[in-house]
């Protein structure tokens, strides 16, 4: 067996677990930054701020759902405590919380009202939990601040219903009295595990990696299967951010960290894991809400490259959405997202392989090519037989068809094995090439009027898989 052989194997040993993949399923979910901030005008609090500030008088977490719904997205993460201190659950080890505030008076618990929200409207509910308390006076005392973040953690964890991410940022400044935490991660991710088996735990955690900026710029190719030493990445204090620096927020990937996973990259790497990219951004400049950013909401076109670019480029995509001061979106907020919802659902609606006929080649027995017009997580898939790292799915329409997008998925459960492919037409003019497909791959390209398209994988790891095809 040869040198690369061996390799690719390898390489295609690395599978996501269970959670992973539900979570990978999730693909567009959103952010909701709603804190002290959001009445004091900035991005970052310093935890002096009076809990009698946060007061809204409109809150309504059924209209952020609908809201978020409307987008065509499956999740939403709260921000229940960002660097500040200030809790939005009632919690039991401070006084910096809700409950020191006019809401509800003084009995309410926007946690609660959200994840209700939530279930109701049919989106998984995530938390985002800052480990950086500049409030606390325990923060940098080691075991005893640990030991206050666990039982916040635990409070999330258990009143809250089923979570589905726990959003950890490696933010680790200094608190009240100068000091800076040594976070005890490992601790951290074991509540979770016991309490929330089914969570993933992102950015600084072992199960979805953060892309690498805040800007909503992604990769042409990204890679699942990456050195173990990334879940480390944005675990480093001295790296970690310790301002609120808007250049951090339009940092784009840095141009030696556009490759993670090729052949080349994990040349003579030892230790390798699955850990699928999320790229979060804001639909704002800000996370919070300003007034004067009411009009630069970013436009239809822009959201519908990011979008294309992560959920299409085998990422998932996280957006935020800051509610007003009064606790309800922003009309010009809400406006955005029903127009990405609607663009979405025009443009993916009707599969055009439902009036069409497939054939392939070189398929390996009971992975025949019917098996992509039915997206069921991967229970039946086409794959080629063994030894074969090339082929070509032929769709032929019974008149001229107009096309723009092909979606593309792998059987992820058998690890991500596409290296690059082409989409051509019946005269052989290329319509698309790209290189990596893994969960889920967009391929957008001009209106064109055909009676057939060849998907041509031209290069494997081992023998490729196709999980779903769609043409619209």
């Amino acid at each position: 067996m040869k040198t690369t052989d061996i390799i690719d194997r390898r390489l295609t040993q690395i599978v996501p677990d269970e959670r992973q993949i539900r979570f990978q399923e999730t693909e567009f979910y959103a952010f909701v930054h709603f804190s002290v901030n959001t009445y004091t005008d900035r991005e970052w609090g310093d935890g002096t701020e009076p809990e009698s500030l946060v007061c809204p008088d409109s809150f309504d977490a059924a209209q952020w759902a609908d809201a978020i719904r409307s987008a065509g997205m499956k999740g939403l993460i709260l921000t229940c405590k960002h660097h500040d201190g200030f809790c939005l659950w009632p919690s039991r080890y401070t006084n910096h919380t809700i409950a020191g505030s006019p809401f509800r008076g003084g009995k309410g618990d926007p946690v609660k009202e959200v994840a209700d929200a939530c279930r109701e409207s049919g989106l998984r509910f995530g938390i985002y939990l800052s480990p950086w308390d500049r409030n606390n006076e325990s923060y940098g005392s080691g075991k005893a601040y640990d030991d206050f973040f666990v039982n916040q953690l635990t409070e999330l964890l258990t009143h809250y219903g089923e979570i589905f991410s726990v959003w950890f940022d490696g933010a680790c400044g200094e608190g009240r009295n100068g000091k800076k935490q040594s976070y005890d991660w490992p601790r951290y991710y074991d509540l979770i595990r016991r309490l929330q088996p089914s969570a993933c735990i992102s950015v600084c955690g072992p199960d979805i990696r953060w892309c690498g900026n805040e800007a909503g710029h992604t990769r042409s190719s990204e890679w699942s299967v990456v050195p173990a030493r990334l879940r480390d990445a944005e675990k480093v204090a001295a790296e970690s951010q310790h301002t609120d620096d808007p250049a951090f927020r339009e940092r784009k990937i840095l141009s030696q960290d556009l490759d993670l996973g090729s052949r080349t990259a994990l040349e003579g790497e030892k230790d390798l894991i699955w850990y699928p990219a999320e790229v979060n951004t804001s639909i704002r400049p800000g996370w919070f809400y300003h007034e004067n950013e009411d009009d630069k909401v970013r436009g239809l076109d822009e959201l519908l490259d990011i979008y294309y670019n992560s959920v299409g480029g085998n990422a998932t995509f996280l957006l935020n959405i800051p509610p007003t001061k009064s606790g309800r979106f922003h009309e010009n907020d809400v406006r955005r997202l029903k127009e990405l919802g609607e663009y979405l659902d025009r443009t993916f609606s009707t599969n055009l392989l439902e009036r069409a006929s497939l054939t392939a080649d070189r398929w390996k027995k009971g992975h025949e090519i019917e098996a992509v017009k039915y997206d069921d997580g991967g229970e039946s898939f086409y794959q080629t037989d063994e030894g074969v790292r090339a082929a070509t799915v032929t769709v032929r329409f019974p008149e001229q068809t107009s096309v723009s997008h092909v979606v593309l998925k792998e059987n992820i459960r058998m690890s991500q094995r596409i290296e690059a492919f082409e989409i051509r037409n019946e005269r052989g003019e290329l319509l698309y090439r790209g290189t990596t497909v893994g969960y889920k791959k967009i391929a957008r390209f001009a209106d064109a009027s055909v009676k057939e398209l060849q998907i041509r994988i031209l290069d494997s790891r081992i023998c490729p898989t196709l999980s779903f095809v769609g043409v619209y």
